[in-house]
């Protein structure tokens, strides 16, 4: 019996993690691409500005949700919204593999309102992930929301690869015509934009697939255990009354450490408390930094250091993060304070990063392994932190209840708005860092 538990609960640990992967796999996608599309669309480098802006107005499906929720609640099922949000992202990706490339003329000018249109709608159907897939995974165990963020940190890891694996950027410096320089050559990529698209596609669908595999799984499980056991009986208005998003067909009995965390035979406590505040402030400042801030600077602080240092940042630095979910898993920090340092400590290497990115093309031992060595260890630490102090407050949040757990997604997505919003003009407007150049001294010593 207890190897039949074991087994059913890897099987759910799978989905679960699966399900998570297809919140922000389009949106990761779209960024990590963009130094191949660039180089067939009309906008050109301009697109991340563009992107930054459509992703900002992505934010009007949680702000939507959230007002249904406040006000029209019996409105909203969580299940099928779920699924409403994943159809409609494999269709967007099914188009945006087939027509990324085409170009519209407006106002005398040519852009390609396939690609930028699309690319709304991916991130407004991500952006309202947040708000619908966390809620959701209340009717499970605490554990399981510790797979969940493991799950969306493998939606950033698998495009990274594969763009690793196409061979963005690479590039050789070769003598140039005249016979007194270098100048960089830049190898084709070993497979199309297109077929990348088509790549994140099958993951959305995966993602989709495994969503039905959970429901029909939880719906067999709770069958199962009402076979083997005889719950005492309950109230018929407890359930959805108390849950005004969750579906109709999944109670408070689900699980049974869900009971423990969530049936209260009083009064619940209510929600605004200072520990909750605390708690939702940390994470929106968490995912500032970790989804706004520092991805806005990252090229600015590698590059100098050469194109395998910036490669191995963004790999190794993708793999910390499910890592930290799953030490997580076995290792919860329920201090208030001790999540207060561990973020002051990521906030310090965040700091150091920050600072690379503003003396670039020049920073500190640039031509040394162990500026190379920092760089990349300073980017696996700060976003494995971050993502550990995350999951931690996501399961925390998990314990207050439902309503948290909404608020918990509804914060994700503010403080990742606020980080790019407040780097966007830094970056992209007054152009405050510079970026270095390829086959060129950039620094004399």
């Amino acid at each position: 019996m207890p190897t039949s538990l074991m087994s059913r609960d890897l099987v759910t640990h799978l989905l679960v993690a699966l399900f998570g992967m297809g919140s922000w796999v389009a949106v990761n996608s779209l960024w990590i691409e963009l130094p191949v599309v660039v180089k067939d669309l009309p906008e050109g480098w301009n697109l991340p500005a563009y992107l930054t802006v459509l992703i900002a107005f992505g934010n009007l499906g949680p702000i939507a949700v959230t007002l249904t929720h406040r006000f029209a609640p019996e409105l909203l099922k969580e299940q099928w919204l779920i699924h409403g949000i994943q159809a409609l992202s494999v269709l967007a990706a099914t188009f945006l593999a087939v027509f990324w490339q085409q170009t519209v003329l407006i106002g005398g000018e040519v852009h390609s309102l396939p690609f930028l249109l699309l690319g709304f709608v991916l991130a407004f159907l991500c952006c309202t992930s947040n708000v619908t897939f966390l809620p959701y995974m209340y009717q499970f165990p605490p554990a399981f929301i510790r797979t969940f963020f493991i799950g969306q940190g493998l939606s950033a890891l698998f495009p990274c690869v594969a763009a690793l694996g196409q061979g963005i950027g690479q590039l050789e410096c070769r003598n140039n015509s005249f016979g007194n320089g270098t100048e960089p050559f830049y190898f084709q990529e070993k497979f199309t934009a297109t077929k990348y698209f088509w790549f994140i596609w099958v993951l959305l669908t995966i993602s989709g697939i495994s969503f039905v595999g959970l429901v029909y799984w939880h719906q067999k499980e709770r069958d199962m255990q009402r076979v083997h056991e005889q719950p005492p009986e309950s109230s018929p208005h407890e359930s959805l009354e108390s849950f005004p998003l969750r579906d109709s067909t999944y109670t408070t009995t689900d699980m049974k450490e869900n009971m423990e965390t969530t049936v209260k035979p009083t009064v619940s406590s209510p929600f605004l408390t200072w520990r909750n505040i605390y708690l939702l402030v940390l994470l929106m400042v968490s995912n500032a930094l970790t989804n706004g801030v520092l991805p806005s600077v990252q090229t600015y602080a590698c590059l100098p250091y050469g194109t395998m240092a910036y490669h191995l940042s963004v790999v190794l630095s993708n793999i910390a993060n499910p890592v930290a979910c799953f030490i997580a898993m076995f290792l919860m920090c329920r201090s208030m304070m001790v999540l207060g340092l561990i973020s002051v400590l990521g906030a310090v290497v965040g700091t150091y990063l920050l600072v690379l990115a503003a003396l670039s093309p020049c920073p500190p031992l640039v031509g040394n392994n162990v500026g190379v060595s920092l760089v990349v260890i300073s980017w696996i630490l700060f976003l494995g932190l971050f993502s550990y102090v995350k999951v931690v407050i996501g399961t925390l949040l998990h314990e207050a209840g439902h309503v948290a757990l909404m608020w918990c997604g509804a914060a994700i997505q503010a403080g990742s708005l606020v980080g790019a919003l407040l780097m966007f003009p830094m970056v992209s407007i007054y152009h405050l860092f510079q970026r270095t150049q390829d086959c060129v001294e950039n620094c004399a010593f």
